[in-house]
């Protein structure tokens, strides 16, 4: 007889609907299955016919033909190995459901001995199943937390195959799985072992970063070994404020996808901080590979994404930042299907002002010539540094500076970003962005007037400094970050001047 199952797949972070159809005919024995399937769907077959059998079932000796559907979009993954399990049994008639085939979604991958492994992208599945009208889905025990996250939706955890049958039997005496997500849940991810209060005699560079964290700017620290511009980019999420119930569901389904969610873990409830390897390829960073996955850009959406030692990252993979750091998201083409991945971040890079590392500094006297200071800054190309709101220098501690005890902690600085944070939300509420920083042309003539005198202020620094109109446009985008600090309305004439201050290194050094 005919059977059908229904189940779920992914491409990027958007989940579809498969049919899984098993049709069973007289003739020589054999097991195909057709509908576009990678290796790992085809290699499944082996999977499943040993655990049919072990699990107290027996594998049809028929002619057996598996078509998943859509047949004209391709299949990857284990995750078909469960579901393809069942409709052997409903087609050899050793199984008779309780439960519509149309009712329920089913997903997870198989070991030889019957037991269900969890698979990668089960929230993106889970969500695809909802809005496709199902309201009951068998999902691997290991991933039952983070698809419980879904509301609307019945979600049956099961440890093996007979599990999975016994609950297709008898629906009714099943428990679904629940777990309790709300605003505790995400502010308990708020502990760190770092805190800004340990950064001495940094206090203008520790502005300066809160500056760019309270409207999400790109923010560059230069200065000679030592400095502390590492120490201070690893503290970076303790002044962040905590993630909405929205980002959080956003940034999970990218770790869905990617497989980086921990057993048991529903959300990710900590902003992002990633931190490459400056030998990480370009793809490495924007994502990709034959089977697309998500890159670093992406791994750090709603958080920070940490590039040190800049320059000696290798040029092209410096020069792929340039759409996500504009768009907010990375595309990524393949010949089959163009996927598309979120990678709104915070861009944070340090760097040596010069291959030995003093050229800025004031204790030690700098041995590079000048053409191998203009070699190794060559390195940064004036787009993407134009692309870097805030550029900051960070200087050598001296002795007595170390020893103050007047530092501004974590919890002060987080105070102070959240409150500018408030203010950008109810400025932007409904018009789909956030931050200043995401302002777009119409929004900065909007939410960024200038009064004749500041607006004189900013036309003098725009000649004087050989500004782009990207940097233009930048200033007061910081400018406006300044004022929600200080909680002006208005962009006021201090408010550009450390604005513009914070663009002044970036002509010193070229």
């Amino acid at each position: 007889m005919l059977a059908k199952v229904l189940t779920s797949s992914y491409l990027g972070i958007k989940g579809y609907i498969v049919t899984v159809e098993t049709d069973m005919s007289n003739g020589l024995p054999s097991f195909d299955i057709v509908g576009l399937p990678d290796v790992t769907i085809k290699e499944a077959k082996e999977r499943i016919r040993v655990a049919i059998k072990n699990s107290g079932f027996e594998f049809p000796t028929r002619k057996i033909i598996v078509n998943l559907a859509p047949a004209s979009t391709r299949k990857e993954g284990s995750s078909f190995d469960l579901p393809v399990a069942i409709s052997v049994l409903k087609s050899s008639e050793q199984i008779n459901p309780k439960i519509s085939p149309y009712e329920v979604a089913i997903i997870g991958e198989l070991s030889l001995d019957g037991s269900v492994k969890r698979v990668d992208g089960a929230l993106l599945m889970t969500i695809a199943a909802l809005e496709n009208g199902i309201k009951k889905i068998i999902v691997p025990y290991e991933n039952r937390a983070e698809c419980s996250v879904v509301r609307g939706i019945d979600v049956f955890p099961v440890k093996t195959l007979k599990e999975a049958v016994e609950i297709l039997d008898d629906p009714q005496s099943a428990t679904p799985y629940k777990v309790e997500i709300d605003e505790m849940n995400l502010l308990e991810a708020f502990r760190y072992d770092v805190d800004f209060s340990e950064v001495k005699g940094q206090e203008y560079v520790k502005r300066a970063v809160e500056v760019a964290v309270a409207g999400m700017h790109n923010l560059l620290l230069i200065g000679p070994p030592g400095s502390g511009k590492t120490m201070i980019a690893q503290r970076i999420p303790t002044i962040l404020p905590p993630m909405t119930f929205e980002e959080s569901l956003e940034v999970t389904k990218i770790y869905s996808c990617a497989g980086l969610l921990k057993d048991g873990q529903a959300l990710v409830t900590a902003r992002p901080f990633r931190s490459p390897h400056h030998t990480s390829s370009s793809i490495a960073i924007i994502g990709g590979g034959k089977v697309p996955k998500p890159g670093e850009v992406s791994l750090a959406h709603n958080g920070v994404l940490f590039l040190d030692e800049f320059p000696e990252f290798d040029k092209k993979t410096i020069e792929v930042l340039r759409q996500p750091l504009e768009d907010g998201y990375v595309t990524i083409s393949r010949v089959n299907a163009s996927i598309e991945y979120p990678a709104r971040f915070m861009l944070v890079c340090s760097m040596n002002p010069c291959k030995c590392g003093y050229f800025l500094s004031d204790e030690r006297e700098c041995t590079c010539t000048p053409a191998q200071i203009k070699q190794y800054l060559g390195r940064i190309s004036g787009p993407i540094l134009d692309r870097i709101d805030v550029q900051v220098e960070v200087k050598s501690v001296k002795l007595e500076n170390f020893n103050s005890s007047i530092c501004k902690d974590s919890a002060a600085m987080r105070k102070e970003v959240e409150r500018a944070r408030q203010i950008q939300l109810e400025r932007f509420k409904g018009l789909g962005i956030f931050y200043n920083s995401q302002m777009k042309g119409s929004l900065v003539n909007k939410f960024c007037k200038l009064s004749k005198k500041e607006k004189q202020l900013l036309e003098r620094a725009f000649t004087t400094l050989g500004l782009s109109l990207r940097g233009y446009t930048k200033i007061l985008k910081v400018a406006r970050t300044i004022a929600d600090l200080e909680g002006s309305e208005e962009i006021k004439a201090e408010h550009l001047q450390e604005a513009i201050s914070y663009r002044l290194l970036e002509r010193r050094l070229i």
